[in-house]
């Protein structure tokens, strides 16, 4: 057992120290800081001009439209980021204006000869649609309020027709979340899928890479002459699970560091970000379930990993031969993706039940919904079931394919791997 400890500690150690694990993880972490800090970092470049609403000119060529499209504007701009008026001097005069940045732009409102609302944006530029689709929505409701006031239908009557059903959501099923339980869960839920698909992709993919960089250089026939190979296979997936373990940990450090430290100064893209990984409210199960559908998701792909590593000698081998798991990887996420939209489908519920997928899928439904615990209980217990399978096979298969020195991989050389591990 020394010996399996040994191995994990050196695996742990010589991953920490590589400068792709260093660079990787520094990039990671200034990506983090970078996404904490996204509202104080935008507000850096607006040069204290942040807070002015862009001004913009309106010419009423009718003579009747500005009164209702002002009010119709300063409804559908709640966060107030323009300021209207009404233009006292020409068109080409305000165009001059305009390009001399002293103001944003200028709207043209007419009405035609059918009496239809006409309207012309002028600007430097039109990237930025903010201003327009305020108008669009303004001019839609002016377009409304004017001609119900020519038919003479009274404005309280008006208003009560254009006000918004709000539509309250009631679960009658016992124990099924409510709407606010929901909003948090899918957050949790989008975070933890995306770090076991990253998680799997990046480490099982570590694993693969170590043992054939290990064969590459004729290490390993000096390391099974001191350490079977069973206790290396294990040894390296422990080795790189504590290598994740410490490269999520500070990121998540350094995301909740930061996020503490602009909690004061959060607002706008800082509350929608603090919003988004809020996990107040949401059960302490749902938290559990999440640990233990990524620990099985690393160990079920990284035990496939390091065996389908076992069995090439080359490392421009091993993208080839791990190129089916991460395609499973990719179905399992973009399913879960789907399942967002929809987790109480037949679909997802069926492929909750597939091992390779179940570590998403079954945490999303998990997450979402509220499902029967024995649900849950299978879908751990078939996963688990298929890692302890695939780590007896796996096992059998790295014992032989760590002696194998073939090229290319396959089902040819993992059945060779397995007739040499008899033969040891």
């Amino acid at each position: 057992m020394n010996k399996f400890w040994i191995v994990l500690f050196h695996t742990y150690i010589s991953k920490l120290k590589t400068k792709s694990f260093i660079i990787s993880t520094a990039i990671t972490i200034g990506l983090v800081l970078l996404v904490t800090n996204l509202g104080s970092i935008i507000s850096l470049f607006d040069d204290g001009k942040g807070d002015e609403p862009d001004k913009i000119a309106v010419i009423d060529q009718s003579k009747q439209l500005y009164p209702a499209f002002a009010q119709q504007v300063k409804l559908a701009d709640k966060d107030k980021e323009i300021k209207i008026f009404k233009a006292k001097k020409s068109e080409k005069e305000l165009e001059k204006d305009i390009k001399d940045e002293k103001l944003e732009g200028v709207l043209l409102l007419d009405r035609d000869q059918k009496g239809e609302l006409t309207a012309t944006y002028k600007a430097l530029d039109v990237a930025d649609s903010t201003a327009v689709s305020i108008f669009k929505q303004a001019i839609s409701q002016t377009k409304i309020v004017v001609g119900t006031a020519e038919l003479k239908v009274p404005q309280e009557k008006l208003h009560q027709l254009f006000t918004p059903v709000e539509v309250k959501k009631v679960a009658l099923k016992e124990g099924a979340k409510s709407e606010e339980e929901l909003q948090k869960a899918t957050g949790l839920v989008y975070v933890v899928l995306f770090v076991i698909y990253i998680s799997v992709l990046m480490y099982a993919s570590m694993i693969a890479t170590e043992v054939a960089t290990e064969k590459s250089s004729r290490v390993m026939e000096i390391l099974i002459s001191s350490v079977p190979p069973i206790q290396q296979m294990f040894a390296k997936l422990f080795g790189v699970a504590l290598l994740g373990i410490t490269q999520l940990g500070a990121l998540f450090l350094t995301g909740y560091l930061s996020m503490q430290a602009n909690q004061e100064k959060a607002t706008g893209m800082g509350d929608v970000i603090k919003g988004f990984f809020d996990v107040s409210g949401v059960p302490v199960a749902t938290l559990v379930y999440g640990v233990i559908f990524l620990i099985l998701g690393y160990f079920l792909y990284a035990t496939l990993a390091a065996f389908l590593g076992s069995v090439v000698s080359r490392i421009e081998d091993v993208q080839q031969t791990i190129s089916p798991m991460i395609l499973l990887v990719v179905a399992g996420f973009m399913i879960a993706m789907f399942g967002l939209n929809a987790p109480d489908s037949p679909f997802i519920t069926v492929t909750s039940f597939i091992p390779f997928f179940a570590p998403m899928i079954m945490f999303l439904r998990v997450g979402m919904l509220d499902i029967p615990v024995w649900e849950a209980a299978l879908g751990i217990g078939i996963t688990a079931l298929t890692i302890v399978i695939l780590a007896v096979v796996g096992a059998k298969v790295y014992k032989g394919g760590v002696l194998m020195y073939s090229s290319g991989g396959g089902w040819k050389n993992i059945k060779q791997a397995l007739r040499l591990s008899k033969d040891q």
